[in-house]
C-alpha cells in the first residue's frame, strides 16, 4: 500500500510501481495481507500445488495461497475467511481446524505485500480444486518432513514462503507437544 512519502510512477490493473527515495517497489492495490496456507491432512502430507508464474516463466510449487478482499462483494472478508476460501478453490480441501502462524513480507526489497500463514488441519476433500478458470493447478501431496527432499528430486523450484510455512508448522508442533 502507497503512503505519503511515495510516489507512483506505473498503475496496472493489479499492479503499482512506486519510488520511495531512490527505491522502486511493487504495491498490489489492497491494503490487506495475501494468505498462504500449510494444509496438513491426516496421514502427515502437506498439500502443494504447482502452477506456471509467468514473472519467471515456469511452473512454481507453493503453498495454497491468495489475496484477501480481492473478489467483487468479498472486498471486507477476513484474512481466515480468504484462506478458507483459497484451500477450497485451489486444492478442493476444506478444513475443520485453522491456527495462524505468523504474519511477515513476502519481498521486502521488491514489494510492500504482507503475508499471513496458517495451518489447516483435519481436512476433508469436498471438490477437485485446480484453482479459478485463470489458473490450471496441480496438487501434490507429500509428507511433510520429506518436502526437501521431494523438491531436489523432482528438479521443482519452490516458492520461499513454503520453507517459511513449514519451518512455522514445525514450532508450531514444536509448541504444542511442550504444553
Amino acid at each position: 500500500m502507497t503512503n505519503r512519502d511515495s510516489t507512483t510512477v506505473y498503475k496496472g490493473q493489479h499492479l503499482s510501481m512506486c519510488k520511495r527515495g531512490g527505491w522502486e517497489y511493487a504495491t498490489r492495490k489492497t491494503d490487506k495481507s495475501a494468505v498462504g496456507i500449510v494444509a496438513v491432512n491426516a496421514a502427515g502430507e502437506v498439500v502443494l500445488v504447482e502452477q506456471y508464474r509467468p514473472p519467471v516463466n515456469r511452473k512454481v510449487v507453493e503453498l495454497p495461497a491468495g489475496l484477501s478482499g480481492d473478489i467483487a462483494g468479498k472486498e471486507n472478508e477476513t484474512l481466515l475467511e480468504a484462506a478458507h476460501r483459497e484451500l477450497l478453490e485451489e486444492t478442493g480441501y476444506v478444513a475443520e481446524r485453522w491456527t495462524e502462524l505468523v504474519s511477515g513480507y513476502s519481498s521486502p526489497g521488491l514489494t510492500d505485500e504482507s503475508i499471513t500463514l496458517f495451518l489447516a488441519e483435519e481436512l476433508t476433500r469436498t471438490g477437485p480444486g485446480g484453482g479459478d478458470h485463470s489458473e490450471d493447478i496441480t496438487i501434490h501431496e507429500v509428507p511433510l518432513a520429506d518436502v526437501l527432499t521431494w523438491l531436489k528430486r523432482r528438479g521443482f523450484m519452490a516458492d520461499l514462503k513454503l520453507l517459511a510455512g513449514l519451518f512455522a508448522v514445525q514450532e508450531h508442533h514444536h509448541n504444542r507437544t511442550r504444553g
